[in-house]
């Protein structure tokens, strides 16, 4: 399977939310691109529980844009619930360079009531569950590929229903996903509310060119937001924090000019001689 090379949003959300039960976090990611026998190009998309392991969605895609994508994780929402968090890598459809790292796809997201999460750029092991069960589904359902789309995305199915249902996990006991998993309390209506902001906090709607009006000027935020609301919070300093949902864009200036936030930097672990 061969990886395309993907343009990577800003650096990680951080701290990562902790893992304590089932639909704490869900896992997304998108398994490298690979030819069936007929020469069709398929995408696998794989959606799974963080904390029992439970594969939700295994999908066949040609393309995979945010216009395939989306219905496949809101789908799961309606079938599972809603869970906590969201993580996935910093690549599209999940994340995009724009302000926030937030893309179509996840501005959908917070707005169904989810917090999406992104690992660091070239860090894979930070979705490590979800790698790994990538290799098992690399050897079992696409070495070689199907004849075609339609078979593959039948091979898919049968093994997510065996990976869930009978393949013993070692971190679970010898015990299959499924004997782990519960639905989420926390039901989808199908609606895509916009954010609640506080008191104190000045609201505005982007246009439909990421811009925001803020006295008396047009200040660029991101496209993918637009016609969305965010929030504007006044700090201590005199600048203002502006958020879209539980999520920091940067901030404006007392010149009203619009600044992202600060990498945060890894520490490098020290070298022992």
């Amino acid at each position: 399977m061969s990886r395309r090379k993907r343009l990577r949003a800003p650096p990680r959300t951080a701290p990562f939310s902790a893992c304590l039960a089932a639909n704490d976090i869900w896992c997304i990611d998108l398994k490298g691109w690979f030819l069936c026998g007929d020469g069709s190009r398929c995408e696998p998309l794989t959606l799974s529980d963080a904390y029992s392991r439970y594969l939700l969605r295994c999908q066949a895609f040609r393309r995979s844009d945010h216009e395939h994508a989306w219905p496949v994780v809101e789908a799961a929402f309606r079938e599972f619930g809603l869970p906590r968090v969201l993580r996935s890598d910093n690549g599209p459809p999940f994340a995009s360079v724009g302000a926030g790292g937030l893309s179509p796809l996840a501005v959908k997201v917070i707005k169904a009531g989810v917090l999406p999460e992104r690992i660091d750029p070239g860090q894979p092991q930070q979705n490590g569950r979800l790698e790994r069960l990538h290799g098992t589904l690399k050897k079992d359902a696409a070495s070689p590929p199907a004849a075609t789309l339609r078979g593959q995305s039948r091979r898919f199915k049968s093994f997510q229903r065996e990976y869930n249902e009978e393949r013993p996990h070692e971190a679970l006991g010898q015990t299959p996903p499924a004997d782990h998993y519960q639905f989420s309390v926390r039901r989808y209506s199908g609606r895509l509310r916009e954010p609640e902001y506080g008191a104190g906090v000045e609201v505005r709607r982007v246009h439909h060119k990421g811009e925001v009006r803020w006295r008396g000027e047009s200040i660029y935020i991101s496209e993918s937001l637009a016609a969305e609301l965010v929030g504007l919070a006044e700090r201590e300093d005199g600048d203002w924090d502006i958020h879209f949902g539980p999520v920091l864009l940067g901030r404006i200036d007392r010149q009203s000019r619009f600044h992202r936030p600060k990498r945060q930097r890894r520490r490098r672990k020290p070298v022992r001689g």
